[in-house]
């Protein structure tokens, strides 16, 4: 059986590779995404489960307008996406709800995977 894809777009090493780690212990194969600009064409191409982004980023990258693509994309537009930023980030994470992500702190992330899993894939 194929183990699910996650597509995950990160540029801060600790929680993004945490979240990688947790990911494939979980079962999933994880695919990062290098620039927020190509997760809807990865998504289209690779057919991920869910896509997680990383809110918090150094300029070029812009996740937030990211996530809203993934939505409007309709290809795309049904994959769950998780957005994470520190909880110091409050502003950003309801930037992200609005765009149509599950939006999170790192340390609630991290902490609480798997239920965020059972959220996030939730049929409507």
């Amino acid at each position: 059986m194929t183990r699910p894809l996650a597509l995950i777009f990160y540029e801060r090493l600790l929680p993004g590779s945490q979240l990688v780690n947790r990911l494939q212990d979980l079962g999933y194969r994880v695919q990062a995404v290098p620039v927020a600009d190509l997760l809807t064409a990865e998504a289209e191409k690779e057919k991920p489960l869910l896509v997680f982004a990383d809110l918090q980023t150094t300029g070029r990258n812009q996740p937030l307008a990211a996530v809203a693509a993934l939505k409007k994309n309709a290809a795309t537009a049904h994959l769950p996406v998780v957005a994470f930023a520190s909880e110091a980030q409050e502003e950003l994470q309801t930037e992200a709800v609005q765009a149509g992500a599950i939006a999170v702190g790192d340390i609630a992330l991290l902490n609480h995977l798997p239920q965020l899993l059972d959220q996030a894939l939730q049929l409507d």
